[in-house]
C-alpha cells in the first residue's frame, strides 16, 4: 500500500514540478508545494447535546427490516456524499456549500468522536463529491474543479494537507455553463483505475442548440479521466442529472441513478437506476424524460440514438441520489451484492414521497432483481420532512451509513448488534 502511495505521490509531484520554482501565492499553490499556509484553526462541530437528542427522537420513528437498527453516527452540517477511507481512519463528507467534513470515530464505538472541516485553507465551491482510489488518494469534485489529496486519511489532522489540481478551476465544464442548478457532482474510481465524474446539465430539459456542446463536454453524462487529469473522454450520454453511481464489484459494470424531468405531473416520469455495460451508451435524455415517457419538448422528434432503458424504474419525483453496492458480511445473505440507494424526497409533488433508503437485489445474470423499501420514516404522516437521505456508504465492519442534508447528520444502520 505504501509503495503504491509513494508512486502516486511521485507522479503528482512531477506533474507540478514546473510550478514549484515559481513564487507560490495561493493556498493551493502552497499546499501543492508542501508549504504551510499559516492556517491553524478548524471549524469543529459539537457532538451530543440537544441536537443529538432531537436526532435520536427522529430515529425512533424509522422503520427497518427485522434484526436491523439505526443510530446516530455523527452530527455533520449539510451532509451529502460520503467517502470512507480505505484505512478505516476517517470518513469524508461533502456538501453543496463550501466545506468538506472529516468524521473520525477514534475509539471505534461506532459513534463519531470528532467532526471538523477538511483542508480549511482552501476555498471550495460545492464540494459535493468525495471519492477514494484504492491506494488512498482522496478526490473531491467541486462545481467546476477536481482536486486530489494524497494520504488524506493521515494529513487531515493538520489544516495544511497535500493537495493537487487534477482538473483546473473552469475546465470541468465551460465556465459559461456554470449554473445554480444540477451542480452537485459525484465521482468513483473504476476498476480500470480511471476517475468517473457525473456532470448534470442545468436545464429541466435543455434546448436543442445546447446538445452538441453538452455532448462534447459530457454535460448531461458521465466522463472519465486518468487520475492525473489526462485522457478525458465521455463515457455515458443521455443523462439528465445523476447524483450517484457505483461499479458492480462482480463484473465491473457501472450503475447510476438519474433524476428525471419535473413538471409533467405527480406520477410521471419514473426515476431511474441504470446499468451501463460498455462505453458510449446513451440513456435517452432529452428525448425521454424518464423510462419510456417522452418529453414534451422533444416528443415529435425521431430519437436519433440507440437508447438503453433503465434497469429499474422508481417512483416519480422521489429523487434517487447516492448508491452503493453492498460488499460486507454483516448483513444477511439477501443483501450481499445488492444496491442500497437513497431517495432524497420530492420537492414539487402534490403529495411528497421518498426520504428513504431503498434496496435493489442483483440477480445471477448481473441484472436488477426486486427493489424494495429498506429504511423509511423521515417523511411523516403530515407530509413533513424530518430528514432527507442523500447518500449511502459502507463502513469496514459491514454496517452502512446514510447522510442527511436536511437534519445535518450521518446515521449508522447495523444488523444483529
Amino acid at each position: 500500500m505504501m509503495a503504491k502511495f509513494a508512486a502516486t505521490l511521485s507522479v503528482l509531484i512531477a506533474s507540478t514540478a514546473m510550478s514549484f520554482g515559481q513564487q507560490q501565492t495561493t493556498p493551493l499553490d502552497r499546499l501543492s508545494s508542501f508549504k504551510t499556509t499559516g492556517t491553524t484553526e478548524f471549524t469543529v462541530i459539537e457532538q451530543g447535546g440537544t441536537k443529538a437528542e432531537a436526532l435520536n427522537r427522529t430515529l425512533e420513528k424509522i422503520k427497518l427490516p427485522d434484526g436491523f437498527k439505526i443510530s446516530l453516527y455523527a452530527i455533520v452540517p449539510d451532509a451529502r456524499h460520503i467517502a470512507v477511507g480505505p484505512q478505516g481512519v476517517v470518513t469524508f463528507v461533502g456538501t453543496r456549500k463550501t466545506k468538506v467534513w472529516a468524521v473520525t470515530d477514534r475509539d471505534k464505538d461506532r459513534v463519531a468522536d470528532e467532526v471538523k472541516d477538511f483542508a480549511p485553507p482552501l476555498a471550495m465551491t460545492i464540494p459535493n463529491g468525495p471519492c477514494f482510489s484504492p491506494d488512498g488518494v482522496l478526490y473531491i469534485v467541486e462545481q467546476n474543479r477536481v482536486i486530489s489529496y494524497p494520504a488524506a486519511e493521515f494529513f487531515y489532522e493538520s489544516p495544511d494537507v497535500a493537495a493537487f489540481e487534477v482538473v483546473k478551476q473552469g475546465e470541468l465544464i465551460p465556465p459559461e455553463e456554470e449554473s445554480y442548478n444540477h451542480t452537485a457532482r459525484v465521482c468513483r474510481v473504476g476498476p480500470d483505475g480511471k476517475l468517473y465524474i457525473s456532470l448534470g446539465q442545468p436545464f429541466n430539459v435543455p434546448p436543442p442548440e445546447k446538445l452538441d456542446l453538452y455532448n462534447r463536454h459530457g454535460i448531461g453524462g458521465i466522463i472519465r479521466i486518468n487520475q492525473d487529469g489526462s485522457g478525458r473522454e465521455v463515457y455515458t450520454y443521455g443523462v439528465r442529472n445523476s447524483v450517484g453511481h457505483d461499479f458492480n464489484p462482480a463484473n465491473g459494470e457501472l450503475w447510476f441513478t438519474d433524476n428525471q424531468v419535473d413538471g409533467m405531473g405527480d406520477d410521471i416520469p419514473p426515476g431511474e437506476i441504470n446499468r451501463q455495460t460498455e462505453a458510449g451508451q446513451h440513456f435517452g435524455f432529452p428525448w425521454y424524460g424518464g423510462g419510456s415517457v417522452r418529453t414534451v419538448e422533444y416528443k415529435d422528434e425521431e430519437v436519433p440514438v440507440d437508447v438503453v432503458m433503465p434497469e429499474v424504474e422508481t417512483v416519480a419525483h422521489a429523487a434517487d441520489l447516492g448508491m452503493v453496492f453492498y460488499t460486507g458480511r454483516q448483513f444477511p445473505a439477501k443483501y450481499r451484492g445488492g444496491i442500497f440507494s437513497a431517495q432524497h424526497g420530492s420537492w414539487n409533488r402534490t403529495t411528497p414521497i421518498g426520504a428513504r433508503v431503498m434496496f435493489t437485489a442483483i440477480d445471477e445474470e448481473g441484472g436488477a432483481g426486486q427493489t424494495e423499501v429498506f429504511a423509511e420514516g423521515w417523511l411523516d404522516e403530515n407530509g413533513e420532512y424530518l430528514g432527507r437521505p442523500v447518500d449511502v456508504a459502507q463502513l469496514r465492519d459491514g454496517s452502512i451509513i446514510v447522510s442527511d442534508d436536511l437534519a445535518g447528520a450521518l446515521y449508522r444502520i447495523s444488523y444483529g448488534e
